[in-house]
């Protein structure tokens, strides 16, 4: 099937299809507004013509490749016999015809006429008022909008018949053959197919124009934006395709030459939704087996089929959208996420409207460094992928619409650990959404270990513990205006420096002895033993 379309594809391109043409000389005849009258050639109008050029050379046919409409204004005429040279030259070429006026009388000459009659080359008129330039102009519009519709014939029949031969072909070709710039971007600005490069800052902000368009196509910045799928795609999770130009201007071909791009290229996107291939199956059982503690004799050859299987770590990743988004879009949007956040390869699937993605983590050094630089180095691989994500979330955020997606992130975990990791993550995002803004992420370096067992506490038992421990001193600061909580504060993040509190309060080392006894004594507690300075650090927190 695909060499039937490129078969056709190049018919097309070399202007020899016997499918259809794109216009015939009689069509001059129907344009008004170009006043062409025939002077030879009356039987031969049914030619094919393909395309327009202005020339003065005495002998161009070195520069014509047929099919042609050849416009000139006699320069190369020096005598009568300079007619029969121009003009076997045109129909040697196999130019369709020959539009001609003398710049000077707006006549055409006899010798003219005849060497056209013998050579069977349809002769036109060209009214003198008229410029060369403007006959062209609609000429080639004329072209291009019967053009337009040849190529929207092969990318209806790419449509119907081809099954992954991918964008690049088809973008290509209606570059090279209708001069339109084109490309298919997703909304985080990757690009999947151009018939020309693109500068990435310009993909950046066309995603951008795309995801906050009011409606959708529009034009912005000298480029029309089409989407893919509209209908039934959340714009956040569908692909879109940039035209250079305002679609303002076009004929009603090129506009629907547009939307058969577009279905198109939503048959590429669907083509590349791997949640039915083998690796998509896998990769959602590789998540559930993580899920469930499964062994590492189970995960480890799936993580194999993945190409995951040489990673030195992990890090785990949980995403979810509380409405709008449907459970293969979120998949969609996270992967996504993640590809502008990471070049590397990932697993993802989806787990009680949860998606959960597993991404290598690039190896800390071929140098074996010590441990604790190992912990430093994790923590800061993880800090940069928190960081991209986020940045990734914020700009997609506009393509939610009534959504709202919260994203988790763990820190760096070998194999043996990715069910912790998981976990993380997922607690991670939990936390997320307790946050205001519509595209939380939280990333593991905000998951302190104090904070995240005071998170689980439930509600009950934090203001109990607060109560017993700090309504003792609240209550005296408001009768003696003591500043009891503030020393404590200040004492414990001094790490119990008599020195360092009294200057970081600006008071007396004997103000702080005495204000620290009283806080004793008020709570029964002894700043001296380290459980409860805990116990005071935890409350704290918690209030």
């Amino acid at each position: 099937m695909l060499q039937v379309l490129r078969g056709f594809i190049g018919g097309l391109l070399s202007g020899h299809t016997s499918e259809r043409c794109d216009m015939r000389l009689n069509a001059l005849l129907e344009m008004p507004e170009l006043g062409l009258s025939t002077v030879v050639g009356h039987d031969d109008l049914d030619r094919p013509l393909r395309w327009v050029v202005t020339t003065d050379l005495l002998d161009p046919g070195r520069y014509l490749s047929g099919g042609e409409l050849v416009l000139t204004g006699l320069i190369w005429r020096q005598s009568a016999a300079d007619s029969d040279t121009f003009v076997a030259a045109l129909a040697q070429a196999g130019v369709s015809g020959l539009g001609a006026c003398d710049a000077d009388s707006g006549e055409l000459p006899p010798d003219l006429v005849a060497a056209c009659r013998r050579h069977r080359v349809p002769l036109f008129h060209v009214p003198q008022a008229l410029a060369f330039a403007e006959v062209t102009e609609h000429i080639v519009r004329r072209l291009s909008g019967a053009r337009a519709s040849d190529v929207k014939a092969v990318l209806d029949r790419h449509r119907q018949l081809v099954s992954g031969a991918g964008l690049d072909p088809v973008l290509q070709m209606i570059g090279r053959d209708l001069g339109m710039r084109c490309w298919v971007l997703t909304p985080s600005g990757r690009l999947v197919s151009g018939s020309h490069p693109l500068p990435e800052q310009d993909a950046e902000m066309l995603a951008r124009s795309f995801l906050t368009a009011k409606r959708l196509p529009c034009s912005r910045a000298g480029f029309s934006l089409f989407p893919v799928d509209e209908q039934t795609t959340s714009r956040v999770a569908d692909w879109f395709v940039a035209f250079a130009g305002s679609f303002d201007d076009w004929p009603e071909e090129r506009r629907a030459l547009a939307g058969e791009l577009a279905a198109v290229a939503a048959l590429e996107r669907l083509r590349q939704d791997d949640r039915l291939s083998p690796e998509g199956r896998i990769a959602q059982e590789l998540v559930r087996l993580v899920l469930t503690d499964g062994r590492p004799s189970d995960i480890l050859p799936r993580l194999e089929v993945t190409g995951l299987a040489g990673a030195t770590g992990f890090v785990a990743v949980a995403a979810a959208a509380d409405a709008g988004l449907r459970p293969g879009e979120l998949r969609v949007v996270v992967k996504e996420i993640l590809r502008h956040a990471t070049p590397s390869a990932l697993v993802i699937g989806v787990v009680e409207d949860e998606a959960i993605a597993l991404v290598p983590a690039p190896a800390v050094s071929t140098a074996h460094p010590p441990a604790a630089d190992q912990d430093e180095s994790a923590a800061a691989r993880d800090g940069d992928l928190t960081a991209r994500v986020r940045a990734a979330v914020h700009a997609l955020a506009p393509g939610l619409g009534g959504s709202r997606l919260t994203v988790g992130v763990s820190g760096v975990s070998p194999v043996e650990g990715l069910r912790g990791a998981v976990e993380e993550a997922r607690y991670a995002r939990r936390m997320a959404e307790g946050r205001a803004e519509p595209d939380a992420v939280v990333g593991h370096d905000e998951l302190a270990t104090h904070v995240l067992l005071l998170a689980s506490v439930p509600d009950d038992v934090r203001r109990m513990f607060t109560v017993r421990l700090l309504d003792p001193l609240r209550s005296y600061d408001q009768v003696h205006r003591a500043d009891l909580v503030r020393t404590l504060e200040a004492f414990l993040q001094c790490s119990g420096s008599w020195t360092k509190c009294a200057e970081l309060l600006h008071v007396h080392v004997n103000t702080l002895r005495y204000r620290i006894q009283r806080i004793q004594d008020l709570t029964g507690r002894d700043l001296s033993r380290l459980e409860d300075r805990v116990d005071f650090f935890l409350a704290l927190r918690l209030g």
